[in-house]
């Protein structure tokens, strides 16, 4: 039977962030400011003061960052605290009564009254003492002895003592170390802090394979290296490869997912196996595994990390299947049972059956992975994690990152709510969303207040624009300015985000109306693309991409995603959010009609964005160089093909200026 914590002399209550109550690590990554609130409170009206400290992987505390009380009355106290190194951290809250604010409200009413003036100064007198005691002699002690003595003065009026004792040198030394009396601490909390890229970078996904020439129509990892310096050209940081192993030829796909391929047919990167090995193999087509462990120095020096898919599903060739046949489920005719996901049939993929043997696909999962990270992979994205037991995940990825704490692992899972966040917790640096089918205001707005709330205590989003699965409506029917419009959004809304290659051509055809699947999808095929007669031709988006990746990397506030805060719009179409970081404030206006140009009235929330109701200050379009004057109520109007969004830097508000006009001319 658990026994239930003493609630402490000063009560501290509901401290956050606090995943699963405690019993699992808020995240956050080096440098990564966040907040820390909890619910202080005592009895009576003395004044309490609360604080906390952050202890390092060391079991080290730091110096305690002060709360402050978040809204009047509230009770509800809050501090911004940023952790600097790579581990597992903790932090908890301290509170205290606070006697020298609780005298100095007393005295403020009685020593101008009247009421017991000589008394209530020698009460001051003593605290002051008291506090002195701990303050070293370098840091202020004889600040406050002086007030003291200043209190206990008889030449001086009442008025005049108490008045010596509030000086802003007194402030500053009670500030730093105050008198805390009955202080009571919460229980510590777990806070796992990681490597910026697992929160912040921008990921290119594309396919080896079709990278190839014309004499060589399947390419291989040394044909693949020459699209690397336009990648990192775009300013992307991470290349995600689609799995590079053996693919099976039992019931192999053909174009467009056909059940009777023919001979040149490829078949699918995630039917992963065949007799030239597994997991641990590369496709011969596309090289040896020195020829990808080349690729990924490559990658390297372009300042770009290598992504490699993880899928844990086997062709019906993979070796595993006649070396661990327990590894998968025998229908009672004892042939094994294909992948499924009605109406959809994948005959060409086995799913792994867990509980025979978990031990045992857990210690060949982890070898695998650390076969990868030996050339040169920190970074995995997952396939269908929710397809498997959770605490499958949570015991391979604690057993990587017990060791390599700075592998990333990416979580591809498009499903219930539950299962995403839980992944999320139990380790998944990384998780895909439901981004792609928000488009509109509302569902914009309020998605990513979901996610920018409390769940970016643990779920950090990684907004793909499209996906080799998925080409959504919106971009099918909105052409160039849908793909520029959400381009703006996923790079500007979410620290991480990505693009599937095909997606700066602005490639929009489906297999069928209303799929979501790409005609001729490049699971299927190889798929040939003149990027040099796109670029002359003008068919690509590649500038704003790469313009968008310039900005963000420029500015600090981008890379996080707890700052995120929206603005109001009288028209639907238009959607305006800010980021502040420090003196770094982006602020986005879009439309989201891809159509027809809109126009409204965006009324900022001036607060928000460090700057009081009245001001005035300049706005840099860092899309166009364009620099307006904006105040509190703007005019806007956005047209397709021309302007999918402002991306304004806030500028810090001159030194004398007027309310001027507002709004794009």
């Amino acid at each position: 039977m658990s026994r239930t914590r003493a609630i402490g002399r000063i009560p501290v209550r509901d401290v956050r962030p606090a995943v699963e109550s405690g019993n699992r690590p808020a995240k956050a990554v080096v440098g990564e400011t966040f907040e820390v609130t909890a619910t202080v409170f005592r009895e009576g009206h003395d004044a309490v003061a609360a604080n906390v400290v952050l202890k390092d992987p060391e079991g080290r505390p730091g110096p305690w960052t002060p709360m402050r009380e978040l809204a009047p009355g509230s009770d509800r106290w809050g501090a911004e605290v940023t952790a600097d190194a790579v581990g597992r951290w903790t932090f908890r809250v301290e509170a205290w009564s606070d006697p020298v604010a609780t005298w100095r409200h007393t005295a403020g009413i009685k020593v101008p009254a009247g009421i017991d003036p000589g008394l209530v100064l020698e009460e001051g007198a003593e605290l002051y003492e008291r506090a002195a005691a701990g303050v070293p002699k370098e840091a202020g002690r004889g600040v406050l002895l002086d007030a003291a003595e200043a209190l206990r003065d008889d030449a001086l009026t009442p008025v005049a003592r108490l008045a010596a004792a509030l000086t802003p040198e007194v402030d500053e030394v009670l500030a730093r170390h105050p008198l805390r009396d009955l202080v009571t601490t919460s229980e510590p909390l777990p806070l796992l802090v990681e490597r910026e890229r697992a929160l912040y970078g921008s990921w290119y996904e594309f396919f080896p394979r079709s990278e190839g020439t014309r004499q060589q129509p399947h390419g291989t990892f040394r044909t693949a290296a020459r699209r690397l310096p336009a990648i990192a050209a775009m300013g992307f940081d991470v290349v995600y490869l689609p799995p590079i192993h053996p693919i099976g030829t039992t019931f192999r796909k053909g174009r467009n997912n056909t059940l009777s391929p023919g001979p040149d047919d490829v078949g699918v990167p995630w039917a992963i196996g065949s007799p030239e090995g597994g997991h641990d193999a590369v496709h011969p087509q596309l090289g040896t595994l020195e020829d990808f462990t080349r690729f990924v120095g490559q990658a390297r020096d372009l300042g770009l990390e290598i992504a490699l898919d993880f899928a844990l599903q086997c062709s019906p060739d993979h070796p595993w299947v006649h070396k661990h046949p327990e590894w998968f489920h025998h229908r009672p005719d004892g042939t094994i049972a294909y992948a499924e996901n009605p109406p959809k049939k994948y005959q060409d993929i086995y799913p792994i059956a867990f509980d025979a043997d978990m031990d045992g696909l857990i210690a060949e999962t982890c070898r695998v992975l650390r076969h990868w990270m030996d050339a040169g992979v920190r970074i995995f994205r997952v396939d269908n994690p929710h397809t498997k037991p959770v605490v499958f995940w949570e015991r391979v990825i604690a057993d990587i990152n017990r060791t390599d704490p700075d592998v990333i692992f990416l979580a591809e899972a498009f499903t219930r709510p539950a299962m995403m966040h839980t992944l999320a917790q139990i380790g998944f640096q990384q998780s895909y969303t439901y981004f792609t089918w928000r488009n509109s205001k509302q569902e914009l707005t309020e998605y990513l207040t979901e996610l920018s709330g409390e769940a970016a205590s643990y779920m950090r989003p990684n907004f793909f624009v499209n996906t080799p699965d998925i080409l959504h409506a919106y971009l099918q029917h909105g052409g160039r300015p849908a793909f520029e419009v959400r381009a703006v959004l996923a790079a500007t809304l979410s620290p991480t985000w990505g693009i599937y290659s095909g997606y700066e051509l602005c490639e929009n055809t489906p297999l069928s109306q209303g799929s979501e699947e790409y005609l001729d999808s490049e699971k299927y095929q190889l798929r040939h693309r003149d990027w040099d007669a796109a670029e002359r031709e003008g068919r690509t988006i590649t500038p704003l991409i790469t313009k968008l990746n310039t900005i963000r990397r420029e500015h600090p506030a981008l890379h996080r995603l707890r700052n995120l805060r929206f603005h109001h719009t009288d028209n639907d179409a238009l959607i305006a959010y800010s980021k502040r970081t420090g003196s770094d404030v982006v602020l986005v206006v879009a439309n989201l009609d891809p159509h027809h140009a809109q126009e409204g009235t965006v009324s900022l929330d001036m607060p928000q964005l460090g700057l009081d109701w009245h001001e005035s200050v300049p706005v840099r379009d860092e899309l166009t160089g364009e620099t307006y004057h904006w105040s509190r109520n703007n005019y806007v109007r956005l047209e397709p093909g021309r302007a999918p969004a402002h991306v304004f830097h806030v500028q810090s508000p001159p030194a004398a200026q007027g309310n001027g006009g507002a709004g794009t001319p």
